[in-house]
């Protein structure tokens, strides 16, 4: 019997308010797709949060962490492979990622970036009509229907070459509340691919392209397996052949970063590589060492890409997927050329230094965030790969990383200044009114900035409160002052749900693991209720 005869037809619930075209992605059989995959892995889903807190549990009470004997089989057979890239994946020299908001999604397969990563996790606030509205834009781009008027009155459209595209879910740790099966809200991740799964896997196979992802916030090899089943479902269910998915994993937990090999292992007939965070790789660290003062970090901007722990983790995932025939991608620019123009100097100094050694460590790409800096990061990584796609070839068969190496954060820690604690303060609290007003990407000081600033920002203030490197007074302080002085120049939207939020994921006795589920169901869904 195969996986399709185990699934049965489901009746999925909408709760969320109609709008203009829902009816075209909110259809009975996508509904009913998403309703099979929702039943078929309810219960490994629940099982994988579940996991995930048990070994939260373990690493706070003092468990170590190491690369895993149960999986050294995994590693020490050098005969495995990914599957080779597919079609519009072989090339990715500079992948540009934004929301799939309408005019973001012209201006990114414009960009002339290689991929665009649309991205529904970090950089889209999940409002109702964000997320429908997202899988429509995505939708009309592959259809080539999609424009926008400018504020000239141009109304530009995408040319003959569409820029691939990848599209990024959320996260397992997140629910769609407005879609509901047996009485229970879907996982977002489910929703979020299976929709776009559903309506483009087979228009992206006719157009030479194919049904690509960008997976986030995986922590080991078993939530990489459940990936790999649910996109074997998928196929199976729409009668597309099996390994036409391909998916990019992004290493932005500490956890995964002693799995990648084993997540390419679970994914390998669907893999398209791995890609470097910054932000949430730092989050991570915080959130499951919080208890250990030796991981105190300093002020975010003091932490870069040179620090000893994260050469050791870059490295070490250019030598897994160089190893394994994948592409490795490295991490994000959010500069916003041209924003500054006394700034704008040093700021792409630093950008420039940050991918010439991304393209020298071997890294086959890399990410930025604005239209602005494609030919400029292209341009450094064309100096490198000298007329090739990419350099997997490159084994590095020099790196040899250990897990001490991948911990070596007392080597950075220090304490944080007073402007510092400030700016972590002032970015939390800017980013959050963003995202309560519906917006998940962010220009704040010169960067577009996503979640993962916020989150930083966030637990960054709780772990320096935890272990005294500041005071809960001067905090409290200054979270006045920042509220008091953006107040004058800044479109608040219930600054009172902003400080609530920040009090709650900052100030507490715990530290949440995100802020997204508790301000999502607080404020977004409940408001969205209202409305309705």
């Amino acid at each position: 019997m195969s996986i399709t005869e185990l699934t049965r037809r489901v009746q999925v619930q909408v709760l969320g308010a109609p709008g203009h075209r829902f009816d075209e992605i909110l259809t009975p059989a996508a509904l009913d797709f998403i309703g099979r995959l929702a039943v078929t892995f309810a219960g490994r889903y629940r099982d994988v949060l579940t996991e995930r807190r048990r070994r939260a549990l373990r690493l706070s009470s003092g468990s170590p962490l190491d690369f895993s004997r149960a999986t050294a089989a995994i590693r020490a057979d050098p005969h495995w492979r990914v599957a080779p890239p597919a079609p519009g994946l072989t090339d990715r020299r500079v992948e540009i990622t934004g929301p799939p908001e309408r005019r973001m999604t012209i201006d990114a397969l414009k960009s002339g970036a290689q991929v665009w990563l649309a991205d529904f996790e970090d950089a889209t606030s999940p409002t109702w009509d964000n997320i429908i509205g997202g899988q429509l834009n995505l939708l009309d781009a592959i259809e080539r229907r999609i424009g926008s008027t400018t504020p000239e009155g141009q109304a530009p459209r995408l040319g003959d070459r569409l820029t691939t595209i990848a599209v990024r879910p959320r996260g397992w740790h997140l629910t769609e509340e407005h879609l509901l099966v047996d009485g229970r809200p879907v996982p977002a991740s489910l929703v979020d691919f299976g929709l776009y799964f559903f309506h483009c896997a087979q228009r992206q196979i006719d157009a030479g392209s194919g049904p690509y992802f960008s997976l986030p916030k995986l922590e080991n090899a078993c939530d990489a397996r459940l990936w790999n089943d649910v996109f074997v479902l998928a196929q199976e269910l729409l009668g597309i052949p099996r390994g036409t998915i391909r998916a990019t994993v992004l290493i932005e937990t500490v956890t995964a970063a002693f799995e990648m090999e084993e997540i390419l292992y679970e994914l390998r007939e669907h893999s398209a590589g791995l890609n470097a965070g910054r932000w949430d790789y730092l989050f991570s660290l915080i959130k499951t060492f919080a208890h250990r003062p030796d991981f105190s970090l300093p002020d975010r901007t003091k932490v870069t890409m040179t620090a000893p722990f994260l050469r050791a983790y870059t490295e070490l995932l250019v030598r897994t997927c160089h190893k394994r025939g994948a592409h490795a991608i490295g991490g994000m620019s959010a500069h916003i050329p041209g924003h500054d123009a006394q700034a704008d100097g040093t700021a792409l100094a630093r950008v420039r230094l940050d991918k010439e050694r991304e393209a020298e460590d071997g890294f086959d790409g890399t990410w930025v965030a604005h239209p602005g800096l494609v030919s400029f990061c292209r341009d450094i990584f064309d100096g490198v790969l000298d007329g090739q796609p990419h350099q997997i070839d490159r084994t590095r068969d020099d790196v040899a990383v250990s897990a001490d190496q991948l911990l070596a954060v007392r080597r950075t820690a220090g304490p944080p200044t007073d402007e510092g604690v400030r700016a972590n303060i002032s970015v939390a609290l800017r980013y959050f009114d963003a995202w309560l007003r519906g917006t998940g990407a962010v220009a704040i000081d010169g960067l577009v900035e996503d979640a993962a600033a916020a989150e930083i920002a966030r637990a960054q203030i709780w772990q320096w409160l935890r272990h005294g490197a500041v005071g809960r007074d001067t905090v409290r302080g200054l979270l006045d002052d920042e509220i008091a002085a953006l107040g004058t120049e800044y479109p608040w939207a219930r600054i009172d749900e902003v400080r609530a939020l920040f009090e709650r994921t900052a100030l507490a006795r715990g530290l949440p693991a995100f802020f997204t589920p508790d301000a999502y169901a607080r404020h977004l869904v409940q408001r969205a209720e209202v409305a309705a």
